[in-house]
C-alpha cells in the first residue's frame, strides 16, 4: 500500500504481480521461501505460523491484512484458523489476483480483497476487526503514527496488531546502499526504538518485539540465487534493466542484513480499550 504520490516504479510490481501465477515465478517463490504461499515479501510459512500464535484467531474472528499483495499469506491464515479476512492493497492487479485465488481455494465467502490506499482513512467502522496485520509494508507509509492510529480505531478492545518493519536502522549505511535498498518506491527508514515509541503513543500495549533479520537475509539470498538461475527467462519477461535492478536490490538487502546494519523486527501489540 502506497500513497499515489509515492508509488514505486511500475515495472517492479507489475512484473511480479502481472506474472504471479506463471510457473516461472512460482518456481522462484518455491525455491526462495521453501514453501510457496503466494508471498512477495520476506515472510516464510514457518514464520507466519509463529506469528499466528500471537493473533488469537479462530472461527468467527475478523482479520484485516494491510498491503495484502496477491493475497496468498492472508488466504493461508483464513484456511488455517477459520477466520474471515479483508485484504487491502493499492495495486489493482494484485487485488484481482487475490480475489481469483480466494475463489479457486473455496474461500470467497470468508475472504474479500479491495483496492484501497492504506494511508487514507479506511472505509471500515470502529472496532471492526479482531486483528490487523501488515507484513513488510509499513515502511512504505510516510506518516506512520497516523496509519497506526487508524488501525487502533479499527481494532476491537483486546484486538491484536502485528506488523513487521524490514528497514530498521541498526548500523551505518552508505548513500549508495540506501538508494538501492529504497529503489522500489517510497521508503521510511527509522532507528530501532521508533516503532516501540509510536506504538505506545497510539495507546497500544507492546507484547512482542522480535528481531527477524536473519530470516530476511536468508530469503534475500535465496531469492537472488533462484532468480539468477533463471536469469535468461526472467530477463525476457522483465527486461534487462528491471532484472538487474531487482538482483542488485536483493544483493544489497542480504548484505546489510547479514552485517546487522539494516534490520527487520516484528511487533505485536494489543488494544486495551
Amino acid at each position: 500500500m502506497r500513497k499515489s504520490n509515492s508509488l514505486p516504479p511500475a515495472g517492479h510490481y507489475n512484473s511480479n504481480y502481472g506474472n504471479f501465477q506463471t510457473e516461472l515465478y512460482a518456481q522462484v517463490r518455491h525455491e526462495a521461501f521453501g514453501e510457496d504461499i503466494g508471498q512477495n515479501s520476506w515472510l516464510t510459512s514457518d514464520e507466519q505460523d509463529r506469528f499466528l500464535e500471537s493473533l488469537n484467531l479462530s472461527v468467527g474472528a475478523r482479520l484485516l491484512d494491510v498491503a495484502c499483495g496477491a493475497g496468498g499469506p492472508a488466504l493461508r491464515i483464513a484456511a488455517i484458523t477459520g477466520c474471515s479476512i479483508v485484504g487491502i492493497d493499492v495495486h489493482e492487479q494484485a487485488v484481482t489476483t487475490a480475489n481469483l485465488l480466494a475463489g479457486q481455494r473455496g474461500l470467497a465467502e470468508r475472504a474479500e480483497f479491495r483496492s484501497i490506499d492504506a494511508t487514507a482513512p479506511l472505509p471500515f467502522s470502529d472496532s471492526s476487526f479482531d486483528a490487523i496485520t501488515c507484513i513488510d509494508a509499513i515502511n512504505h507509509f510516510s506518516n506512520r503514527q497516523s496509519v497506526i492510529a487508524e488501525w487502533v480505531r479499527l481494532l476491537k478492545p483486546g484486538g491484536r496488531l502485528l506488523f513487521t518493519d524490514p528497514i530498521t536502522l541498526t548500523g551505518p549505511l552508505t548513500n549508495a546502499e540506501v538508494a538501492t535498498r529504497s529503489s522500489a518506491g517510497f521508503y521510511l527508514f527509522v532507528p530501532h526504538g521508533y516503532d516501540e515509541r509510536t506504538i505506545s503513543q497510539c495507546g497500544l500495549q507492546l507484547l512482542v518485539c522480535e528481531d527477524t533479520t536473519a530470516n530476511m537475509a536468508e530469503v534475500a539470498e535465496a531469492r537472488h540465487a533462484a532468480r539468477e538461475s533463471r536469469s535468461a527467462a526472467l530477463r525476457e519477461v522483465e527486461g534487462q534493466q528491471s532484472f538487474d535492478g531487482q538482483q542488485e536490490f536483493l544483493a544489497v538487502a542480504a548484505r546489510v542484513a547479514r552485517e546487522g546494519r539494516l534490520s527487520r523486527f516484528v511487533y505485536v501489540s494489543k488494544k486495551l480499550s
